[in-house]
């Protein structure tokens, strides 16, 4: 009897979009608390073009002998699941793949991840558009928790790369805790920017209260908080060394399925933004990450097995 596979985006000896490959790997049952998901999309982020370079590679953040995954957040339908768990096959999910040094990854036609992180996609909401919301909205949501509520004697909070996939969502839910934000970003951003409530500008000069980096300007952007102020970054190896009384954080976006849920329902009430650029087939992983590293691109590709 033949053993079931699925098709799934791996690179073996990274170098870049032409070492993409899609190979059929077996077909895998949920265990205890997980569930097996048919993805229907899967967003093309930045980090997954630095993983499919050798980026993370190179700097001992992975280490698999044969193969690694890429993607790490999907939408789709339950279709199998392990005991302990509450989702019914049939519903439709989002979530989350964490962590650099794995062989699996969200660009393939299933996968087998713990229920625990998942949340319900509203039936509002479409599951290419979901498939957007994991990675960034929670990234968001974590740079917010770690600048915590606005303080009543400073509460001016700047976003850089205001109007990309991360900073887009820092915009709008900063101002649920307080902060008054102005977004950095390029002068053709300005009404997007706006439109989320925030003030904006081209070019920022010191002394916020302040600073989430989603732009990764680094040092750049640590230079532009005043002294005693707070700076959260978007390069979990890469962190800015500490300086002149400034709280220094960096964000590791991690699953969290109620959370999730609430980024999903805010989306779907049109809330948060969500921008889908381009629906691509799987097979053609390579020209999504060719063109995204091109840059200015403003909404996400999507893979769609």
């Amino acid at each position: 009897m033949s053993t079931a596979t699925f098709r799934t985006a791996v690179v073996r000896t990274p170098s870049g979009p032409d070492s993409i490959e899609i190979i059929d790997v077996p077909v895998v049952e949920p265990g205890p608390g997980e569930v097996r998901v048919r993805i229907a999309a899967a967003a093309v982020n930045p980090v997954d073009l630095g993983v499919a370079r050798g980026l993370f590679h190179s700097m001992g953040l992975i280490d698999q002998p044969e193969r690694t995954g890429l993607g790490w957040d999907f939408a789709g339908t339950v279709v199998a699941t392990g005991t302990g768990v509450d989702l019914t096959v049939g519903t439709r999910v989002a979530g989350l793949v964490d962590s650099f040094d794995r062989d699996f990854g969200t660009y393939a036609e299933q996968l087998v991840v713990p229920a625990a992180g998942l949340a319900v996609v509203p039936d509002v909401l479409d599951l290419i558009t979901a498939s957007t919301v994991p990675l960034n909205g929670l990234a968001a949501v974590q740079i917010v928790d770690l600048l915590g509520d606005a303080s009543t004697v400073g509460n001016r909070l700047l976003v850089t790369g205001a109007a990309g996939a991360v900073g887009g969502y820092v915009v709008s839910l900063a101002q649920d805790r307080g902060w008054q934000v102005t977004g950095l970003a390029r002068a053709e951003d300005e009404e997007f920017v706006r439109g989320l409530g925030a003030e904006f500008t081209t070019h920022a000069h010191p002394g916020w209260d302040a600073v989430a980096d989603a732009a990764a300007l680094q040092e750049q952007g640590l230079a532009l908080v005043r002294d005693g102020g707070a700076f959260v970054g978007v390069q979990p190896s890469a962190k800015p060394a500490t300086e002149r009384g400034i709280t220094v954080d960096v964000v590791v976006a991690r699953p969290d399925g109620a959370r999730l849920g609430d980024l999903l329902a805010r989306t779907a009430a049109g809330e948060l933004p969500a921008r889908v650029h381009a629906v691509v087939p799987l097979g053609q992983v390579a020209d999504a990450h060719r063109a995204m590293a091109k840059g200015g691109v403003r909404g996400r590709y999507v893979l769609q097995p």
